[in-house]
């Protein structure tokens, strides 16, 4: 069965509540769990793929509650790790009246930030050999230092030589970075490591203004690359060939636009793995998407899940070349 090591922090969510006003003193929150390559390994376990997840938590009350949410996804949890006295990191969300939000985060101290730099990470790292997709996305390595990045960097090229494919997300925010310099080299370094980037004009024009879509795709060097535009369109680029995708249009209201994608990455790299297409698995990424964002919260109820699809057979892996 193929299997996907997913990389990244997990934080506490507190979410505008039916009913809260924002910004008046007496809102009301909700308190849940989210990240962005977190809510990827949820949506790839509804998807039937197999996923770890590495990240490392406290030992405390909300760390126990992660554990025991994700184990009931079906996300595996043996590659996290639990560190003594420490918390996880917090994030809030504020929605506008068009569905869009707004980050606020408490994560300086967070245990996941330790990840890179633990008596377990050797161990961690040489794991990765053994997962057909290692994914994260810039927001992954934005929590590390530059030896820690390096260090995964390191672990990923050596995975890919006994065939490991490195998915990499460039989930794009500017406060995660000391400054944007040092945000395009670390982004330079991924694409350059990548099999695969699922990335957006939205992420690419913060580091790379006023530049054209075909300007940002020629950046990637990746052979698969997939560039969403700011209506629902994917570019697509694989080796012996380019295509656009659309998304179908919407029926339902946009209610909530977060985790749209973090889903569609899960989707596509499901169907990637069960064996179709780049254009097949884009359009089953932006079905998923276009479902997401119809719910309030990063997680959609299970029930709101669409129809799996029967995928052909995934390929042997092979090593890179």
């Amino acid at each position: 069965m193929a299997s996907v090591a997913c990389i990244g922090e997990c934080m506490v969510e507190l979410r505008q509540a039916q009913g809260g006003q924002a910004g008046q003193g007496g809102g009301l929150f909700s308190r849940g769990f989210g990240g962005d390559t977190l809510n990827t390994a949820v949506y790839l376990a509804r998807l039937d793929v197999k996923v770890d997840y590495f990240t490392a938590l406290g030992d405390d009350a909300m760390s126990e509650e992660m554990i025991a949410a994700w184990n009931a996804e079906g996300v595996g949890t043996r590659r996290v790790v639990r560190l003594p006295g420490k918390l996880p990191g917090l994030y809030m969300i504020q929605l506008d009246a068009k569905g869009e939000r707004q980050f606020y985060h408490w994560r300086d101290s967070a245990a996941a930030r330790q990840l890179m730099t633990l008596p377990e990470t050797d161990e961690l790292l040489n794991s990765l050999m053994s997962y057909d997709i290692v994914y994260l996305s810039a927001i992954t390595l934005s929590i590390y230092d530059q030896a820690g990045r390096d260090r995964l960097f390191a672990a990923i090229k050596r995975a890919r030589l006994l065939g490991t494919r490195f998915v990499f997300d460039t989930n794009f925010r500017a406060r995660g970075w000391p400054d944007r310099d040092i945000a395009r080299e670390v982004f330079s370094a991924a694409f350059a490591a990548a099999d695969i980037v699922l990335t957006s004009a939205e992420d690419l024009l913060a580091l790379y203004p006023g530049e054209s879509p075909e300007q940002l795709m020629a950046r990637i060097p990746t052979p698969e690359l997939v560039f969403r535009l700011a209506e629902p369109v994917s570019r697509l680029r694989y080796p012996g060939g380019t295509s656009e995708v659309r998304a179908e249009p919407m029926t339902k209201p946009v209610v909530d636009t977060t985790a749209a994608g973090d889903s569609f990455a899960a989707a596509y790299i499901a169907a990637r793995l069960g064996g179709s297409d780049p254009v097949e698995a884009a359009q089953s990424g932006h079905r998923l998407a276009s479902l997401v964002i119809c719910y309030p919260g990063a997680i959609i109820p299970g029930y709101a899940m669409p129809p799996k699809k029967r995928h052909r057979p995934a390929t042997t892996r092979q090593a890179t070349k």
